[in-house]
């Protein structure tokens, strides 16, 4: 055989599977078009959460603190997940790897240590520790 008719049946299954996904993909969205419900309510086009009917803007501003407890649990976490394939070759890391191992641990505690230090720890509002810092003296 020559290699246009090699790549041909290698192509083959390949072209079949992706007529497949689009034929597959036209039905279900063809089907949901022509089989779904059409009405058109006042309270159908509202937005629905659990039963609750929602009050207030969605435009809400949250705190920087929110976004930066969450960058600190994706860096722990996945200094966890570090830490459990450590775990994982214990026997073949040795105690040259239980060192190291240690120092990332340190490093882990050091750096909570500095993050309570400045403050990205702390939730309370400028007012709220302005309060406090008046409470304390008094």
């Amino acid at each position: 055989m020559n290699t246009e008719a090699i790549l041909a049946t290698n192509l083959l299954p390949l072209i079949i599977y992706f007529g497949a996904i689009l034929f597959i993909t036209a039905v279900m969205l063809g089907g949901a078009y022509f089989l779904g419900q059409r009405h058109h309510a006042k309270a159908a086009d509202e937005p629905f959460e659990s039963g609750v009917v929602p009050t207030g803007d969605v435009h809400i501003r949250f705190s920087v603190h929110f976004y930066l407890l969450a960058i600190f649990f994706v860096i722990f976490d996945m200094e966890s997940v570090f830490l459990f394939a450590w775990s994982v070759a214990l026997q073949e890391a040795g105690w040259s790897g239980f060192i190291e191992a240690l120092i990332f641990i340190g490093i882990l505690i050091a750096t909570l240590i500095y993050l309570g230090a400045i403050g990205a720890l702390d939730w309370r509002t400028r007012r709220q520790r302005i309060d406090t810092s008046n409470n304390n003296r008094q």
